[in-house]
């Protein structure tokens, strides 16, 4: 929700100065965008095959779908919608192609005399990007090198923040004046966006959806595409799934930032850690030469700790009950602490050198990390402190934004919705009937839509496709729930947004579309200030549109946008064109179920 994301707002707009400090940068040109707005990367035989028509006509047009030679192999009417779309301010009609179930590639769609990027329709249609997005997180490791067998020669890289000159972390860090007098090893670990920064809220968040794709897709028998060797990471072939591998880097790094046990606040978790100033943009992480510095301990950072552990210390027991007693002993120590300090607030004004990640109200989280800590113990405590909080016995866990960092108990929920736990049928009923009324108002909401988006036209804030991909999971999960197709549909189709059927006629995800982005904000993945370096790589998807114009960029070029044109392909732009790990994370957890 707006109010969610205002301490990252607030502490963005600092990068100003390092914006500043990079020079002017004009954006690449990109190729006009046609009327007829589709799915770029394609449709799945099997599924919805929507396209939406930007026309004012009043009456249905003919829409024709042609191969790769031209031919037209399916054709129908175009279904009017009667006003305008809220969001986009486009009027619209629907092409609807679903019948048709041949397969191929460098199909398009005629409408009108305008025609649709090429797209694919065939099976295995998302496995590539769903490898590419997760290999997102093996490019954004800190304290690895980058392996050019792995990413690619323009994505290789020497291990950054081990201590090494220029760099002053992340081996021995301290903390900032007036928090500790003790320096801690948090090595390794996830950037979390486009800077240098290593947060615990949103790490914890990210883990828990790559986790959680493993161990939905276990429960449904189609793990095999999540096994060993699946994925780009130096683990493979270790006898653990790649998915696994990938979220233990980070966190290991989550563990690390517990507060050791003979120290003040023992158990608790640091908020974050980063440089003390902003860097300039571009700086490949490996020049990084500010100082780091842990911000204090936070109550929300600690239960993200917990829940995430918690739910290490169940899915990795096969695989490694070592690592997976850590995780659970992590886990426990967290909570007892955050039940004993539940009032460390993190606040909004700690935005210098990093974001904020402010988040004043704790009682989601502390849902959430119960929930996770019961469907791993079965113990008493944690069911009690399950069944008395208010999340779990009155509505709001599921909002029309998504859940989010900030915005934790709907990831309980469905965690308990999922998971065998020991409480009352009826409550586990209750539980699972929350998930499909949420997904019953997602699809409402892309209903009353143009582009078939399951986000109001209120929610293009910072990160809009984030919570485009969370809000999809929950239609995922339904569809797991009850076998019903129309959510499946819906997830699908949210899919279809962020790959090109949006009111820009752009793919927000890099190396995939006609139109695709190319120039998201990032320190060193910036091509466009520094053609020494690379793009983004494919599978790294933007922040999306933002009416707050919450950048320089933005809001000198996007004036009077509709909510959902708010959107810049333009480095400068951090506001609408960053890329972030708990964006990329839903991605991969969505492409992994499109993937099946």
């Amino acid at each position: 929700m707006p109010s969610r994301v205002s301490a990252v707002l607030l502490s963005a707009a600092l990068l100003l100065g390092a914006l500043s400090s990079a020079g002017t940068a004009t954006a690449a040109p990109t190729a006009g965008t046609t009327a007829v707005r589709a799915n770029q990367l394609g449709y799945l035989p099997a599924g919805p095959k929507r396209a939406t028509v930007v026309s004012t006509s009043p009456t249905p047009l003919t829409w024709q779908l042609r191969d790769a030679a031209g031919a037209v192999v399916a054709s129908g009417p175009t279904t009017v919608r009667g006003s305008a779309d809220a969001a986009s301010r486009d009027m619209t009609q629907t092409a609807d192609f679903s019948s048709y179930t041949g397969t191929g590639s460098g199909f398009t769609l005629a409408v009108d005399g305008r025609t649709s990027p090429p797209f694919a329709i065939r099976a295995g249609l998302y496995d590539g990007l769903r490898s590419d997005a997760m290999s997102f997180f093996y490019q954004q490791r800190s304290g690895i090198a980058i392996e050019a067998s792995l990413a690619g020669a323009a994505y290789a890289r020497p291990a950054a923040h081990l201590g090494v000159a220029p760099n002053r972390g992340d081996t021995s860090v301290p903390c900032q004046p007036g928090v500790c007098d003790y320096s801690r090893d948090v090595r390794g670990g996830w950037y979390d966006a486009g800077d240098h920064g290593k947060y615990v809220v949103n790490g914890g968040l990210s883990t828990w959806l790559l986790v959680n794709s493993f161990e939905r897709a276990k429960r449904a028998g189609t793990d095999a595409a999540l096994g060993d060797s699946t994925l780009r990471i130096p683990e493979r072939g270790n006898g653990v799934p790649d998915v696994l591998d990938e979220a233990r880097w980070e966190l290991d790094f989550l563990m690390r930032m517990q507060v050791p046990a003979d120290k003040p606040l023992a158990g608790m978790a640091f908020h974050k850690m980063h440089d003390a100033n902003w860097t300039a943009l571009p700086t490949r992480p490996e020049r990084d030469a500010e100082r780091r510095e842990l911000h204090r301990p936070s109550t929300a950072a600690t239960l993200n700790l917990a829940a995430a552990a918690a739910q290490c210390a169940r899915v990795y027991a096969p695989y490694d009950s070592a690592f997976a007693a850590r995780c659970l002993d992590s886990a426990r120590r967290a909570w007892t602490a955050a039940r004993a300090n539940p009032g460390l607030l993190a606040p909004d004004s700690d935005g210098t050198g990093g974001g904020a990640y402010g988040d004043a109200t704790v009682s989601d989280e502390f849902y959430w990390a119960a929930a996770e800590l019961y469907a791993t113990t079965g113990e008493t405590v944690y069911r009690d402190a399950v069944t008395s909080s208010s999340w779990h016995t009155s509505g709001g866990a599921f909002t029309p934004f998504g859940f989010g960092w900030a915005d934790t108990a709907a990831l309980g929920r469905i965690a308990l919705a999922t998971v065998p736990t020991g409480l009352p049928a009826s409550d586990t009923a209750r539980l699972r009937d929350s998930v499909t009324a949420a997904a019953d108002g997602y699809l409402a909401t892309m209903s009353g839509q143009g582009y078939a988006v399951p986000i109001p036209a209120s929610a293009y804030v910072w990160g809009s496709n984030g919570q485009v991909a969370d809000n999809a999971i929950v239609l995922a999960v339904a569809h797991g729930l009850t076998g019903q197709q129309r959510y499946r549909a819906g997830a699908l189709e949210a899919l279809d947004y962020l790959l090109g059927r949006n009111t820009l006629g752009q793919s927000y995800v890099s190396g995939y579309g006609t139109l695709a982005a190319r120039n998201q904000h990032h320190r060193f993945w910036a091509r466009q200030y520094d053609a020494s370096l690379p793009n983004p790589p494919a599978g790294s998807i933007a922040g999306g549109p933002n009416s707050g114009l919450q950048d320089p960029v933005a809001a000198q070029r996007l004036p009077g946008c509709a909510p959902a044109a708010c959107y810049v392909d333009d480095i400068g732009s951090y506001s609408t064109n960053e890329v972030a790990i708990n964006w990329n994370a839903p991605l991969a957890w969505l492409t992994q179920f499109a993937a099946e």
